[in-house]
């Protein structure tokens, strides 16, 4: 009997994160560890989803938090197979960066590119202990340089930290066989997004990368499973 594989899926009580933690666990057969800051609302998507998946409390903001999480999927399994970051805040359309609240950037940093950082390198030696592991970090054309505008100041500029991190990451982790990159799901109708296409749709993208090939690419910005400026 083949060996599931182990999938740590962070913010996935709901959203594209639940959706994620959902076809990782249903249509690749992984054991998926769904994190999420509020224990019952974990465990409420966990059960929804069923079989394969394990409620998880986590914050990616909180250096505790995290180290339990990571303390208890090596525990239990001694290894991580891929990690999704796909835990994000606060798309703040109401803000622009010449009157923003710095208060509500730095809170952004932490859930979007710290915890994402700080979660790889507490990771690191479970993604290591795996065959072929692979890291997700969920972003967004919003972070993109190539044509960035005013507007989302802390989610922006935030996600697009949260690039530059995946190409730092996919380079030094490249001898290690560890595959690193960066998703941005769409515009897609969650609550944070407030509209666009079914969730589904957004998702398989994520999951796309999450479940790549030995030879699969390292160090790229994706949306459904094809390269977009940085």
């Amino acid at each position: 009997m083949t060996t599931p594989l182990i999938a740590l899926v962070t913010g996935a009580n709901r959203g594209i994160g639940r959706e994620t933690a959902r076809q990782l666990a249903q249509d690749h057969g992984m054991t998926v560890f769904l994190g999420a800051r509020d224990t019952a609302k974990g465990a409420e998507a966990a059960e929804s989803i069923g079989a394969g998946v394990i409620p998880l409390q986590l914050d990616v903001a909180d250096d505790a938090s995290i180290t339990a999480a990571i303390d208890q999927i090596s525990k239990a399994f001694g290894r991580l197979d891929c990690l999704v970051n796909n835990a994000g805040v606060d798309y703040d359309t109401d803000q622009r960066a010449a009157t923003v609240d710095l208060t509500r950037v730095r809170a952004a940093f932490a859930t979007n590119l710290f915890g994402p950082w700080q979660l790889v390198v507490q990771a690191l030696p479970l993604l290591r202990a795996a065959a072929q592991a692979r890291v997700v970090n969920v972003s967004s054309g919003s972070g993109a340089m190539e044509d960035m505008r005013g507007g989302t100041p802390g989610y922006g500029v935030s996600k697009a930290a949260l690039n530059a991190l995946t190409l730092k990451l996919a380079d030094e982790l490249r001898g290690d066989g560890i595959l690193v990159n960066a998703v941005c799901p769409g515009w897609v109708a969650t609550d944070m997004g407030g509209g666009g296409r079914p969730i589904p749709d957004g998702a398989r993208g994520v999951v796309w990368a999450a479940t790549l090939p030995p030879d699969g690419p390292t160090g790229g910005f994706f949306r459904d499973g094809r390269p977009i400026p940085w």
